[in-house]
Formats: C-alpha cells, structure tokens, sequence
C-alpha cells in the first residue's frame, strides 16, 4: 500500500511542477515573423474607398432591381397591375433582402399601390411617369443604332481574330447601350459589317479605318495642345485621377512616372496575346490596361461588373488576372464592391459621383435614379394622384351601392381591366 501510494505521488500528472518562466530561448513563446501577404483581396480590403462612387452603386443597384421587376410586370398578360401577395414571390428571383411589400411602399413615385375595387386586395402597378422614362430610354436606343454598330465594331477591332461571342455582348447589353434584340436589329441587319459565323460567335467583315483612334488618344492631344508638355510624357500616357485620400508609397511618383513614358502596342494597332509572364512583362500589362480603358470608355455609364469584363479575356486576348490588374492602378480604375458585385469605374470619366461628359440615355437613366431616390417624399403630384385615387374609389361605391345582382356586374368590369391603358386610373371603372 505504501509503494502504491508513492507511485500514485510521483506521477508527474499529479505533482503540481513549477511553472516554466518564459524567456527569449524558449520554444513555446518563440513565434516567427511572417510578411504580410499582398494578394488581390487585401489589396481590394485595404485601397482608398471613394464614397461617392460606392454611394452611386448602391443606388444604381436599387435602380437595376427595380426595373428587373418591372420587366415581370409587363411581361404578365392579364393587366396592368399585379397583386402583392404574387409579388411577395419574386423576392428571390429579383434579389431582395427585404420584403417585397416594404420595398414597394418605400417608393411611392415608382409603384402605386390602391386596392382592388372588387377582390379588396392590395395590387401594385407601375407609375406613369416612371413608364415614359422607361419608354423615353427604348426609343433613345432605337435611334442611336448606327452608334450601338460604331460600338460593336470597334470591341471586334480590339479582338484577337476579328470575332466576338455573342454571349459576352449579351452580358454587357444595357452597359453598351445595345437594344434587346441586338442580334437581329444590329448583328443581322448589318450583314456588310457583321457575320454570324456560328450561333454565338460574331465576326468582322471589313475593318474601318476611321476607328483606330482610341478614347484615350483625344485626352493626349488635348493635354499636349493646352498643357505645353512634351511628346514623350504624353505619347503614351493615361489619365491619372486618384481617390481623395490616397497616400502614395515611397518611390510612387517615380514608378508611375516611368510606367507612364512606357510605349506599349496600342488596341487597334496589334492582335498579339497579353501575356504578363513574358518578357516585357509591363509594356504587355499597359497593353491590357488600355484595352479594358478602352472598352469602359465604349459603355454609356463607365462602369462594368468585374466578372462581365472577365468574359472578354480570350476574346480580347487578355491572359492576365483582370481584378489583380485593375487593383494596380488605382489612379485609373476604382472597383467599388458595393451591391455583392464588384463594379470597376472609370476614374477620369467621374467627378462627385456624376459623369462629367453625359450622354441621352444617360440623362434619361439619372432621371429614373433620381425618381427612385424620391423615396416617400411626398411631392404635389403625389398628394394629386391621391386624392383623384381616393375620389374614383368612392365614385365606384355610390355606382354599384343600390345594385343588388351579383354575376351580372362583375364580369364587364373584369373585362374593362384588361383594356385600361397604362395612364388610366381606377375612375374609369365607373365607365364600364
């Protein structure tokens, strides 16, 4: 019993040992210093924010959102106006963190929302003003074709053999300014410049040259012209406008100034591949900064979602990282993550969040984001529409009051929804 009591004391899991002091040569403590690492994504967390460019995305979000829902409303064929119980469904497929209803009363100046005079649900339709700028936008498209055909024709100049997938110009339709049905109002109507050589690759028939001039060429002659400066710091530089706050590291200015005077194969003089791995590894990535440069400057706002910009690699001839690429250049480019998209902006084309050189469908789109951003500010045309919504539903109370059927009145008012125009209001029920 003795022996076993003294095994038992001398176990070292039950003797309290005496702590080990910490020292500089001992092991536990001892932690190696690592670099920090410099990827993408830290880059991405740590670069100067813009606040006005990431206030303009959010915004452009919402508007995007509601014009998806929008395009469900008119796309249902038996009226005007959708209940908001059917509504509450699309909350998925529209990408909404809120409920639909909540959204739509936040927006009293794009949606009306009134009660059905005869289900006495709560049914929701677009606002007429709201409409014409939709319809303004269409007919700006429409009239801008041979622009939408200058457009493509140069994104085919930039290409490697002349060809395009058709799928990468559907995923940057709205950004272009192309209509809905620009495969066949833009694709096949222009057959003397465009050939549809399978279902979804699109080639160049003849190449113009009064299109080799890039966007950022016009920039250097001006600077050139006005600024008295030297041929050798404006022939192939860019435009350099960074975020207020930005701090430049040690030796910046005297990289930037370098990479600046770099000569590089410009977009419409060359087809060879960017590759950044090669020799020459910065005169190719300038090559790739001036192609995407290029067709940001092609698009109508200036902006492109990174992964939709990522489809024109092959096509382009791009065998870069794209985001890396638009993260080293700061003073060009600004990629607001803003929305669970990452969006990259065209720098010099902004100024307090607005564009500097706007264009028709532009205009036309910045009226609807300021419709949008009315929010439930009640206007004077809002308390009209009220009171005329309010007097027409008591007009079909005192009319279908004293009737007593019940089947033989509410079939002709039925049918009279379907074929009330976009500006009618409820008033005109009483007609039928």
């Amino acid at each position: 019993m003795n022996l076993s009591r003294i095994r038992i004391h001398t176990n070292p899991q039950e003797t309290n040992f005496p702590k080990i002091p910490f020292g500089p040569f001992n092991l536990f403590i001892q932690r190696r210093w690592k670099k920090p690492a410099n990827t993408a994504q830290t880059r991405l967390e740590s670069r100067t924010i813009d606040s006005k460019l990431n206030r303009l995305t959010t915004h452009l979000k919402k508007l995007k959102t509601i014009l998806k829902i929008y395009e469900l409303m008119s796309n249902r064929k038996r009226g005007p106006f959708v209940s908001l119980q059917l509504m509450s469904r699309w909350r998925n497929i529209v990408g909404l963190n809120v409920g639909m209803g909540e959204f739509v009363h936040k927006h009293p100046h794009v949606f009306d929302v009134f009660t059905h005079p005869i289900r006495r649900n709560l049914c929701c339709r677009i606002s007429g003003k709201f409409k014409s700028l939709v319809s303004e936008e269409e007919g700006l498209v429409k009239d801008c074709e041979l622009e939408c055909v200058k457009r493509v024709k140069r994104l085919l100049m930039m290409s490697k053999n002349g060809r395009l997938h058709v799928h990468a110009l559907r995923l940057i339709r709205r950004e272009l300014g192309l209509p809905e049905d620009f495969r066949e109002s833009v694709l096949g109507k222009y057959k003397e410049n465009f050939r549809l050589v399978d279902l979804e690759i699109v080639e160049l028939i003849d190449k113009d040259g009064n299109f080799g001039l890039a966007e950022v060429e016009k920039w250097r002659e001006k600077e050139y012209r006005e600024k008295w400066l030297s041929e050798l710091e404006t022939k192939f530089a860019f435009p350099i406008n960074f975020p207020t706050g930005f701090k430049i590291e040690r030796g910046g200015r005297e990289k930037l100034k370098n990479w600046q005077m770099l000569p590089y194969s410009k977009p419409y003089e060359g087809n060879e591949v960017v590759q950044v791995g090669t020799c020459g590894k910065k005169r190719y990535e300038k090559r790739a900064v001036a192609m995407i440069h290029e067709l940001l400057s092609l698009t109508v706002e200036k902006m492109v979602e990174v992964e939709r910009l990522a489809h024109f690699r092959k096509d382009l001839g791009m065998e870069v990282n794209v985001r890396e690429l638009l993260l080293e250049h700061p003073g060009i480019f600004y990629i607001s993550t803003k929305g669970s998209t990452h969006t990259v902006i065209l720098s010099e084309a902004y100024s307090k969040g607005c564009l500097i050189e706007p264009n028709p469908i532009y205009v036309v789109r910045r009226k609807m984001l300021d419709l949008v951003l009315l929010g439930c500010r009640n206007t004077r045309e809002l308390q009209a529409a009220e009171e005329t919504k309010n007097g027409s539903h008591s007009l079909i109370r005192k009319v279908f009051a004293g009737n007593t059927s019940v089947g033989e009145w509410v079939v002709p008012i039925l049918e009279s929804f379907d074929n009330v125009n976009d500006h009618d209001d409820t008033g005109e029920i009483s007609d039928a």
